[in-house]
């Protein structure tokens, strides 16, 4: 009888590490692909290179899986009728139904006391000085533990965000949003947006992707490398950590995800040549993976890759440096090896890689034990 190998059970504590703060990028680099990129897909032997390499390190008929979704100026401030100040985080706009309010939206709120069910929120203009449009808010969402709420928008929402919000961007990146210069807030509204941002609906940018600008595209093209794309709306729950030490009992953010009918031709098209399937982030990871999990090419997921999870989708990874104690940073581990996580990010430190959603990205291929 063969001897059965005890599978180790991570904790939280697996996924904490030490993170100077100076590494954490504030700024985009000057040039999306003259970021840094560590090829870390031999585990013994990282390389340092330059992200506009990534051409010459992928082969010819591989896939590269984009998630095409675009941010929305999510962010938004306003006050109550005491005069207290308030800020939204739109997580979702929800389809207008028979016999509910209009303009529905679920969102994050931050305010020093919650308002009661029924309160009407005067939300203001970008500038911060004058009232633009009212939020009427109508209770919890009872998803996501009550922890969201849903509230009723006085015209279009994605009008108004469009016309009255702001860059979602991370909280880490230091901006005062509100008051956020006029070259930061330009610059931001190019650089945390990726060149192929089609669909409108995310929280936060799928940052592996804000890497590739047009002329590594073209490389891309001309390396005969195939492209498809997935939409997978990023929500601000992705930059939750997790605070149960057993990961076990922690509960997934949902997020929408649609997986068009061309992306799993292309799919079924690299499989019969031969080609690798390249996931452009984790967003991509998920959405691809929820699929080959549950057959569903359309909803929402909650899917949660830790050590051990079965990858029957993505070969090949293309992402960012994460956050400690997140969901992210498991799945990267997931996918290369816990050890070979371990080492790469140490790599990284030592070599002064800047991190998260501005930092830079490396290049990894699926762990095979």
């Amino acid at each position: 009888m063969p001897s059965s190998v005890p599978v180790r059970r991570y904790t939280l504590s697996d996924f904490d590490f030490q993170l100077p703060p100076e590494l954490i990028a504030q700024q985009p680099s000057p040039e999306r692909s003259g970021s840094r990129l560590l090829d870390a897909r031999d585990p013994l032997q990282p390389v340092d290179r330059i992200f506009r390499e990534l051409p010459g390190l992928l082969q010819a008929g591989d896939l590269l899986v984009f998630n095409d979704t675009q941010v929305v100026n999510a962010r938004l401030f306003g006050e109550k009728a005491s005069g207290g100040q308030l800020e939204l985080l739109i997580e979702r706009v929800l389809p207008d139904v028979a016999g509910d309010a209009p303009n529905r939206v679920v969102a994050h709120m931050k305010v020093s006391k919650k308002p009661a069910p029924g309160a009407r929120l005067m939300m203001w203009d970008r500038s911060g000085r004058c009232h633009a449009f009212e939020a009427t808010l109508i209770g919890r969402w009872p998803v996501e533990n009550g922890a969201l709420f849903m509230l009723s928008l006085s015209e279009e929402p994605h009008g108004l965000m469009e016309q009255h919000g702001h860059m979602p961007l991370p909280p880490y990146i230091e901006r005062q949003q509100k008051n956020a210069a006029d070259e930061h807030r330009q610059s931001d509204a190019q650089r945390y947006q990726t060149v192929f941002a089609k669909h409108p609906g995310a929280a936060a940018a799928p940052t592996a992707a804000l890497h590739f600008d047009e002329a590594v595209l073209h490389s891309l093209v001309e390396r005969g490398v195939h492209t498809a794309s997935v939409t997978l709306h990023v929500g601000a729950g992705t930059f939750s950590p997790v605070k149960t030490e057993d990961i076990s009992e922690h509960r997934m953010h949902s997020e929408w995800y649609r997986l068009p009918a061309a992306t799993l031709q292309a799919i079924a098209d690299c499989r019969a040549r031969g080609g690798r399937v390249v996931a452009v982030g984790t967003t991509s990871v998920r959405t691809l993976e929820s699929w080959a999990q549950t057959g569903h090419t359309e909803g929402d997921t909650r899917i949660f890759i830790t050590p051990g999870f079965e990858f029957k989708v993505v070969d090949v990874l293309i992402t960012n440096f994460h956050l400690p104690k997140s969901t992210l940073l498991m799945l990267v581990a997931a996918f290369s090896g816990f050890e070979h996580m371990q080492r790469v990010y140490q790599h990284a430190i030592e070599q002064r890689y800047r991190f998260f959603s501005y930092g830079d990205a490396m290049l990894l291929t699926k762990f095979r034990p």
